[in-house]
């Protein structure tokens, strides 16, 4: 693990600043599905009031604990957690929902989130070989060359390889549980979702 100019940098990191700047105008409550020890969490506190993080690592919850916010940790599972129903305006998740039933884990982020509130993810999806191998050799290279200029932060939170659902099926769920959604494959192993809830 290491770390380079004071900051740190793996690939999940790299795309903060997508989910930040979806961040739509005036939101008061976010929500960061699967926080681990609260990077992103910490970041949406800069720009929405209110903030929470839930994860269901101890561990990770703990680490988040430690430092000195005001952001809500919460130890617990997602799916089930009684949050209510429509009440956040932003809900962000990086790299989690490779860990649960994706299209339960949408269809939660959906019902949770306000009308007009936004939802932005990057995740991970499997490879489909051959068809991904040139993208992905792609990535390997871009990858190797921000490594060498940035270090690389191992993140403590629990992984899950290889991801259960593909590329394609991730897009596929995106367009029929949130209609109108915008998919974005990216080179680093990862892709965006980010949709706006229509008004009632």
């Amino acid at each position: 693990m290491t770390v380079k100019n004071g900051r740190r940098w793996n690939h999940n990191i790299h795309y903060h600043p997508r989910i930040l700047r979806a961040v739509p105008d005036g939101a008061q409550r976010a929500l960061d599905v699967g926080c681990g020890e609260g990077m992103l969490a910490r970041e949406l506190r800069q720009a929405v009031p209110h903030v929470a993080g839930i994860d269901l690592d101890a561990p990770s919850i703990d680490h988040a604990r430690r430092y000195p916010d005001d952001v809500d940790y919460i130890l617990g599972d997602f799916l089930t957690h009684p949050f209510e129903p429509a009440s956040f305006d932003v809900i962000a998740s990086v790299a989690t929902l490779h860990h649960i039933d994706a299209a339960a884990g949408l269809a939660r982020m959906r019902h949770l989130l306000r009308p007009g509130g936004v939802l932005a993810i990057v995740g991970l999806a499997r490879s489909t070989m051959p068809n991904d191998l040139p993208r992905d050799l792609g990535g390997v290279v871009i990858s190797t060359f921000h490594r060498a200029t940035k270090g690389h932060w191992e993140h403590p939170s629990p992984t899950v390889w290889p991801p259960p659902v593909t590329y394609p099926q991730m897009r596929a769920l995106a367009a029929e549980i949130l209609p109108g959604s915008q998919y974005r494959r990216h080179l680093l192993l990862r892709y965006s979702i980010t949709w706006r809830k229509p008004q009632d």
